[in-house]
């Protein structure tokens, strides 16, 4: 059951989302590698515990938004990190879950004017 699973992942036997309720990342460097393709560096913080991954990034373009009347840009990131450098899954062997754990997201950011709080 899907609840049964997401409540194990909550759980200390994974994430612990009493104790460690955000995931934050933050960028240190974005390098270009291509058209619209780019590394993203930062910091990951999960579980208590920081570490450096690079994603990559892929630059999807820009549109005005028809609510807005701004311009909008979207982005995919994609990676993969290693959910033992997190210490989250520790007694569960690589042979029943793995090791590396595939991030995707897309976002779509809007540009912000000069006087925006």
């Amino acid at each position: 059951e899907v609840e049964m699973r997401d409540n194990d992942l909550k759980s200390p036997n994974f994430f612990d989302v009493a104790k460690f309720p955000v995931i934050t990342f933050k960028s240190t460097a974005i390098q270009p590698v291509g058209n619209n393709h780019y590394k993203l560096t930062g910091n990951l913080t999960m579980h208590g515990i920081t570490n450096p991954v690079t994603m990559n990034l892929v630059y999807r373009g820009t549109i005005v938004n028809p609510m807005t009347k701004k311009d909008d840009a979207g982005f995919k990131l994609t990676g993969t990190i290693n959910r033992t450098d997190f210490n989250i899954g520790t007694k569960y062997p690589s042979a029943m879950i793995s090791d590396e754990v595939t991030i995707k997201a897309d976002g779509e950011f809007a540009k912000l004017t000069k006087n925006a709080q």
